[in-house]
């Protein structure tokens, strides 16, 4: 233990800089398997309870209508019975709550939250509610890598480059797609590249995926597709399949917030028992619609020829997925949305397969309908590109990739002007998460980065003392005063008062000193001083708070903006 205490001061001082270094990596490492195993606790307890009734994983085509009828409301029940134990205030969910903890938190989440989105996930994919399970994958990982770095009480700013770690195990764990989960993380949860980030969690997905494939093997949910090469006659198609799939994202994006409006002031147990209502009713007619993604690929990719029961599901995905997402089942959206553009995908594909009599292609379509509709919905091109790359194994399919992708894109944004679903529940939740420019640098940098320890220390002195240690103090010494009182302490800043020495008064001034803990960041000191833009804070170490680590001053911060885009 005493060897822990040794090396943890100056583990954290080198996790307080915005560099690239051996410890972050490692740390996200292990960050990233703490996530993945969670994720694996999670998807082996939806297996093991779907085991006592359906024959295949995520297939409810076999089951006895009356029980899927009633998996549902069984799910509904518990999940409000969950909410109502832990708090319906703590019912923030999901990747847009993660985002909004990223940025306002440095990504450390709450225990309640995920207590609710373990259980409430578990519940909700195993009754067939269509939801994915990347959202409660996403909000484990960011909890398991956070909560890692603050029992070690490391900086602020390296937990969250320690949540964005889970993050990208969390969604490797879960698709077994390690490169689009950093491009994820780094375009949609983050959104900002920057090396010193980028390298961790690279290597915490990475992690993420080999504990992945320990546990379920190196396939995918993809792994039944059979893509090949497209010639160049498809890619005038591919621009105006893109431009449908964008307007069919939009009209997901906006019918899963007119459902949010509209049944907001609902209270939580009405609102999931229309969930459950709903989805028994479309499930006893489309089966093949329920569940996360994997039944809607099975059966695209099973029928591709029959175009009624592929527009039957396809509407029934997109209805049970604003249903479920929209009224509060906890879950996550990527999945249903990967679903949607697979059998949307498989349906475009009729076409040319009419003028060539072959359907060798229908499974490249899919994958390209996948990419098309994540890159609309949820604002994530390059991930959605990447994506195809790793799914696919084919550079040929690079081209085709981007083309479905850009059309898709920009018929969202440019001529509908969509935003990201995920801000869009984040306005609508009224959870802030953008920064001011100064906030944004400042959070990058952990104050024990800029810690001076040049300064004196004088317990209750009298003026005649604090004078004469102004006067033998060097150039950049501070003079640091601590008055004692019966219950508690204070520290004061001691300086010259150039304004009142001409008067006869006494010529000290003492500017209050607050104090920051050693794992705050310099936004905390800015917020601490304030308008002020004097003076300095004092660090302490959260168990020992009476003994002061250093002090960092208003010139630090200013010297800090004015490096970073001259912000002042």
């Amino acid at each position: 233990m005493k060897r822990v205490q040794q090396w943890l001061p100056p583990l954290r001082r080198r996790l307080a800089l915005p560099v690239t270094s051996l410890q972050l990596c490692l740390l996200g490492a292990v960050g990233g398997v703490v996530a993945a195993l969670l994720i694996v606790l999670f998807r082996f307890s939806i297996m093991a309870i779907q085991s006592f009734y359906l024959t295949h994983f995520d297939d409810f085509t076999s089951l006895q209508p009356q029980l899927r009828a009633l998996l549902p409301f069984i799910a509904a029940a518990v999940i409000t019975c969950f909410g109502l134990l832990i708090g319906l205030k703590h019912y923030r969910l999901g990747i847009p709550f993660v985002i909004h903890r990223i940025k306002l938190k440095y990504g450390l989440m709450p225990w309640k939250n995920t207590l609710h989105q373990f259980f409430g996930g578990v519940a909700a994919l195993s009754a067939g509610f269509s939801v994915g399970r990347e959202g409660p994958s996403v909000h484990l990982g960011a909890f398991g890598a956070s909560m890692f770095g603050k029992y070690l009480r490391l900086p602020y700013n390296s937990i969250r480059i320690l949540a964005g770690c889970g993050i990208a195990a969390g969604i490797s764990a879960s698709f077994n797609t390690p490169l689009a989960a950093v491009i994820f993380v780094m375009e949609v949860v983050l959104r900002e590249y920057r090396i010193h980030v980028f390298v961790p969690i690279m290597l915490a997905s990475t992690m993420g995926a080999l504990v992945t494939q320990a546990f379920f093997g190196t396939g995918n949910d993809l792994h039944t597709l059979t893509m090949i090469t497209l010639s160049n006659w498809h890619l005038p198609y591919l621009l105006l399949a893109g431009v449908a799939m964008g307007v069919v994202a939009t009209f997901f994006n906006q019918s899963l917030m007119l459902t949010m409006r509209t049944f907001q002031r609902w209270h939580l147990a009405l609102r999931l028992l229309l969930a459950a209502l709903l989805t028994a009713a479309i499930g006893s007619l489309i089966p093949q619609a329920l569940g996360a993604e994997t039944g809607a690929i099975h059966y695209a990719v099973s029928a591709p020829n029959e175009l009624l029961l592929l527009f039957a599901i396809f509407a029934g995905k997109i209805l049970l997925t604003v249903i479920a997402l929209g009224l509060g089942i906890p879950g996550g959206i990527v999945g249903p949305v990967f679903g949607i553009g697979i059998v949307m995908g498989t349906i475009l594909a009729f076409v040319p397969s009419l003028f060539s009599g072959d359907h060798s292609a229908v499974g490249t379509y899919a994958l390209l309908g996948m990419a098309g509709m994540m890159a609309a919905t949820l604002h994530a091109p390059l991930a959605a590109l990447v994506a195809v790359m790793e799914l696919a194994s084919n550079p040929q399919l690079v081209v085709p990739s981007i083309l479905v992708i850009t059309a898709s894109y920009v018929t969202a944004v440019q001529f509908f002007h969509t935003k990201s679903i995920f801000l869009q529940q984040l306005d609508f939740l009224q959870l802030p998460y953008k920064l001011a420019p100064a906030d944004d640098v400042l959070q990058k940098v952990g104050v024990l980065a800029m810690l001076q320890q040049n300064y004196q220390l004088l317990d209750n002195p009298t003026d005649a003392q604090v004078i004469q240690a102004l006067d033998s103090a060097a150039p950049e010494q501070l003079v640091l005063v601590r008055r004692q009182y019966a219950v508690d302490q204070q520290f004061q800043l001691a300086a010259y008062d150039v304004s009142l020495s001409m008067s006869g008064d006494s010529a000290l001034r003492f500017v209050p000193v607050g104090a920051v803990s050693h794992q705050a960041t310099m936004a905390e000191v800015f917020a601490e001083i304030g308008d002020a833009r004097e003076g300095a804070v004092l660090v302490y170490d959260d168990e020992q708070p009476d003994q002061p680590l250093g002090l960092v001053s208003w010139e630090q911060v200013r010297a800090l903006l004015l490096r970073q885009n001259n912000l002042l």
